[in-house]
């Protein structure tokens, strides 16, 4: 099989380097608008070739877009365009509806199954490329009832050599729930970052006293603008729900602690320890 990836970072790095070692692609065709990103992926063994897009369309039998939502939002449509009713093409975007909107009457939808495997690190660029980044991870299928069935058939099988479990809902629901898991956590990672930096202006004080916590709460807000300023306006209505919901909550516990209510601020904490049931739920 030959598949083309569009956008050569670390999702669609990390993804070549396990499709081609589990045998599922023979020749990796590589599309990236910046050639720095395109010579590394080349350099690093991520792709046998660098070519156009028109090109690697109608060499390929799949098409995987990894680029920002809004290089997706413009790319797919002229994708289709190319492909006509043969390559089968998917996307990693974090967010759906829009996407599906953008294709929904177009003559070719039944090619594209729109995914979102939920998988990442804070890290980007070809050199961020790792085998094993998908294993054991979800993997979204969104209105999977506009596809051909041979298309879906081919992202099951992908995201299975991918080691993935693979969940099916609408492109709107996924929006709902991804505000709430993922784009939310961003948001956050970001505003405390911010937080810490406009304080601490001698850096070497959070160096010196930063520990596991500080970074974990913080590792995501090394990730990319130019990858997540589109999904937050692609999502924005239900990022700004579930921000103001944050936000509320964050009044909440500043209104406790200065009236130094203690046992209601315990009884916050022990309700948010609740949250470790539906992470084992969902590990198991």
């Amino acid at each position: 099989m030959t598949v083309t990836i569009i956008g050569i970072g670390l999702i669609g790095g990390s993804a070549a380097i396990d499709l081609r070692k589990r045998g599922f692609a023979a020749t990796i065709l590589g599309v990236d608008n910046d050639k720095i990103n395109a010579n590394a992926a080349l350099s690093l063994g991520l792709v046998d070739e660098i070519c156009t897009l028109e090109e690697s369309v109608k060499r390929s039998d799949l098409v995987i877009i990894s680029t920002p939502a809004n290089a997706t939002l413009t790319l797919l449509p002229k994708i289709l365009d190319i492909a006509g009713n043969k390559t089968v093409i998917t996307d990693v975007s974090s967010t759906k509806f829009e996407i599906c909107q953008k294709v929904k009457n177009h003559v070719n939808r039944g090619r594209f199954v729109a995914s979102h495997p939920m998988a990442g690190t804070e890290f980007s660029g070809p050199w961020a490329a790792t085998s094993g980044l998908f294993d054991g991870k979800g993997a979204i299928l969104c209105d999977t009832d506009q596809s051909d069935k041979d298309a879906l058939y081919l992202i099951q099988k992908m995201y299975e050599t991918l080691n993935m479990r693979i969940i099916y809902m609408t492109s709107s629901s996924h929006d709902t729930h991804a505000a709430y898991v993922s784009h939310i956590s961003h948001i956050s990672s970001f505003a405390l970052a911010l937080t810490v930096l406009e304080k601490e202006q001698d850096e070497k004080n959070i160096f010196d006293m930063a520990s596991g916590g500080f970074d974990s709460t913080v590792r995501l807000a090394k990730s990319s603008s130019d990858m997540w300023v589109p999904v937050f306006l692609q999502n924005k209505e239900n990022v700004l729900t579930v921000l103001r919901t944050y936000i509320d909550k964050l009044r909440e516990f500043e209104t406790l602690i200065e009236t130094e209510e203690g046992e209601k601020i315990k009884s916050l904490i022990e309700s948010s320890n609740k949250i470790r049931r539906v992470l084992n739920c969902n590990k198991n």
